[in-house]
C-alpha cells in the first residue's frame, strides 16, 4: 500500500501512462509540433519557440534542471518535453495504418523483450528531438536520462 491508496477513485490505479496517453497529455489539444502552440523554428540548433516551455541540447548546458522553470502546457503540466525522456508502458513498435483510440503499443515477442517507448526528448537531445510526436526506443538498460510519469488510469 502506498500514502495514496486511500485517495484513488473506485476502478483507477497508477500506472506509466501508454504513449497515447502520453501524447494526448503533452498536447493539451494542441495539434502543433510544440505544446504551446508553436513549431519548432530551429536555427543554427537554438529554438526560440522550444526554449520557452524545453530543456534540450542547446540550452541546458546537459544538466537536468529542476521541473517547472519553464512554461507549463494548457493544462498545466510541466516539463513534457525536454530535461529527461518519459518511460511509457507500451512495447516499441512500427505505427499502423489502422485508426485506434488509445493504442495498446507493441506485444513482447522474442525481438521485442524490453524496447520500450520513450518520449519528450532530453537534456542532450536536439530540437527536432523535443517536438510532441517523437518517440524513441528504450532498449531497458542504464540510461542516463530518462524518467517516469505516473498517470491515473481506469482499470482494466
Amino acid at each position: 500500500m502506498n500514502r495514496f491508496s486511500n485517495n484513488i477513485p473506485q476502478g483507477y490505479k497508477f500506472d506509466l501512462p501508454t504513449e497515447a496517453q502520453w501524447e494526448y497529455a503533452c498536447r493539451a489539444g494542441s495539434v502543433s509540433a510544440l505544446y504551446n502552440g508553436k513549431e519548432l523554428i530551429t536555427q543554427d540548433g537554438f529554438d526560440s519557440n522550444l526554449d520557452e516551455i524545453a530543456w534540450y541540447d542547446k540550452n541546458s548546458s546537459g544538466i537536468t534542471h529542476p521541473v517547472g522553470q519553464k512554461k507549463p502546457n494548457a493544462w498545466g503540466i510541466y516539463d513534457m518535453l525536454g530535461n529527461v525522456y518519459e518511460w511509457c508502458q507500451d512495447i516499441y513498435d512500427n505505427y499502423t495504418s489502422l485508426i485506434d483510440t488509445d493504442p495498446k503499443g507493441g506485444k513482447k515477442t522474442p525481438y521485442h523483450k524490453s524496447t520500450y517507448v520513450m518520449r519528450g526528448g532530453s537534456v542532450f537531445a536536439k530540437a527536432r528531438d523535443c517536438r510532441s510526436s517523437n518517440r524513441k526506443v528504450f532498449f531497458g538498460n542504464s540510461f542516463p536520462i530518462i524518467g517516469f510519469r505516473v498517470a491515473l488510469v481506469p482499470t482494466d
